[in-house]
């Protein structure tokens, strides 16, 4: 049975009930999920001026294609109040295919592995909680490898170093 990765996020209303209600969701589509991240609240990407996020990550098995899982993800968002926004705009709900098995494609309409994992801290943590050690396809790099690259990319550099007790 196909493993995909899927992210959920929410900004709007109860943002960790939405995410909940994401997962639950999942499994009355008969989506099986396998493991779930910690939630994390996280600073919006794209449109800066928004609200705080929440995200998360969840392992799961499917029989679904992945345009089926598409469809699916689509219609939870649609049945849990998403509705057309802006780019990277607000949303009560955001769910995507991160990654399925190994795959490698892009259509018009969906891209796998996603396009921003790389770029992006509130995909890579949640999922380094669930999946560490899969290997990104297109990177041939682990996702908590990843997670650590661009940990290290991101950090501030140091403008003056610490004291010293003696000169």
């Amino acid at each position: 049975m196909p493993t995909a990765y899927i992210g959920i996020g929410s900004n709007l209303g109860n943002r960790e009930e939405n995410c909940e209600k994401a997962v639950t969701r999942l499994l009355k589509k008969g989506v099986h999920v396998v493991k779930r991240s910690s939630l994390y609240e996280t600073g919006p990407w794209g449109v800066r001026e928004q609200p705080k996020f929440i995200n998360m990550a969840v392992e799961v098995d499917t029989e679904l294609k992945p345009y089926e899982l598409l469809k699916t993800l689509k219609g939870i968002e649609s049945e849990l109040g998403r509705t057309k926004g802006i780019r990277w705009g607000p949303r009560v709900i955001d769910l995507d295919i991160l990654l399925y098995n190994d795959l490698i494609m892009k259509t018009y309409d969906l891209e796998i592995p996603h396009p921003h994992i790389n770029d992006r801290e509130f995909v890579l943590k949640p999922l380094s909680d669930i999946a560490p050690d899969k290997i990104h396809p297109v990177f041939k790099k682990r996702i908590k490898n990843l997670l650590m690259e661009f940990l290290e990319s991101s950090q501030s550099e140091r403008v003056k170093k610490g004291f010293k007790d003696k000169p």
